[in-house]
């Protein structure tokens, strides 16, 4: 199997180490816009080449797209070239903007693909060959993509054990908000609340487990999750205004001092995790 992968990061890389392990018989090229991505992926053995020309993904079998939203859209544009048989997948995380951009003499080679993985790393460096493994995979308005195309994104996945669930796009977006999405802005925003009251040695000295669970995912890529907001900015605004009502709940009962109340609150809370 041919496989050209642009985006040689996180979860292109990370696809890269374990369709190598799954696969003997495969060939992966890969592209990225950054120099030093380039050598690494060589270096660590993620790709067996490097290009630097998209015309030579013409004929490939799979193209995976690993990069930020706008670019998966603008590079979507750029690839009418590609063979009828070809199947190009991205990665990425809103589905709505994406399927709407795509290019109708290539629609039936597009499958929309969201792994609900990932950590709070970027880089070839980043790579992890199990990062897929046991993990959710939501696939979008697959009844528009090519018979060949479903066939191969459904066996490359769940050859990779991962869990298949389908949606349409709309769909996705709006689940995306609130459990992916709405998260990163929570932990960017309390990282930032944090940094304007405590100095550094404070931080240092008393962030326990809880907080660095919590802004654990502010470390991740500010110019991959502004694409994000951009693109999925109507969902998560409802997500955000949601979350202010039950923190404005939260601040009331303490204020009020319902003590029995907030535990109710919080008990409540409690029931998340026997759904997870």
């Amino acid at each position: 199997m041919k496989v050209g992968i642009i985006g040689l990061g996180l979860m292109g890389g990370s696809l890269a180490l374990a369709l190598k392990k799954r696969y003997e018989d495969l060939h992966i090229l890969g592209y990225d816009h950054n120099d030093q991505h380039c050598i690494e992926a060589l270096q660590l053995n993620l790709v067996d080449r490097i290009t630097d020309d998209l015309e030579e993904f013409e004929a490939l079998d799979l193209i995976v797209l690993a990069i930020p939203v706008d670019g998966i859209i603008a590079t979507l544009k750029q690839l009418t070239f590609i063979s009828p048989e070809t199947t190009v997948m991205d990665l990425g995380s809103t589905k709505k903007m994406i399927l709407d951009a795509v290019p109708p003499e290539i629609r039936r080679n597009f499958v929309a693909a969201h792994p609900m993985t990932g950590t709070e790393k970027h880089g070839p460096g980043a790579a992890q060959e199990d990062l897929y493994r046991g993990k959710v995979v939501v696939l979008c308005d697959l009844e528009k993509s090519g018979e060949e195309q479903r066939r191969l994104a459904k066996k490359i996945f769940s050859d990779l054990g991962m869990k298949i669930f389908y949606m349409d796009a709309q769909e996705h977006d709006r689940h995306a908000a609130f459990i992916s999405h709405m998260p990163h802005a929570l932990s960017y925003a309390l990282a930032n609340a944090v940094m304007k009251q405590e100095n550094p040695r404070a931080i240092i000295a008393l962030a326990g487990g809880g907080f660095k669970d919590m802004s654990r995912i502010a470390k991740s890529s500010p110019a991959m999750w502004t694409d994000v907001f951009r693109q999925n900015r109507d969902n998560l605004i409802e997500a955000i205004e949601c979350f202010k009502g039950e923190l404005q709940r939260c601040e009331e009962l303490i204020l009020e001092q319902k003590w029995d109340e907030l535990y109710a609150w919080m008990q409540k809370a409690n029931g998340l995790h026997e759904i997870l």
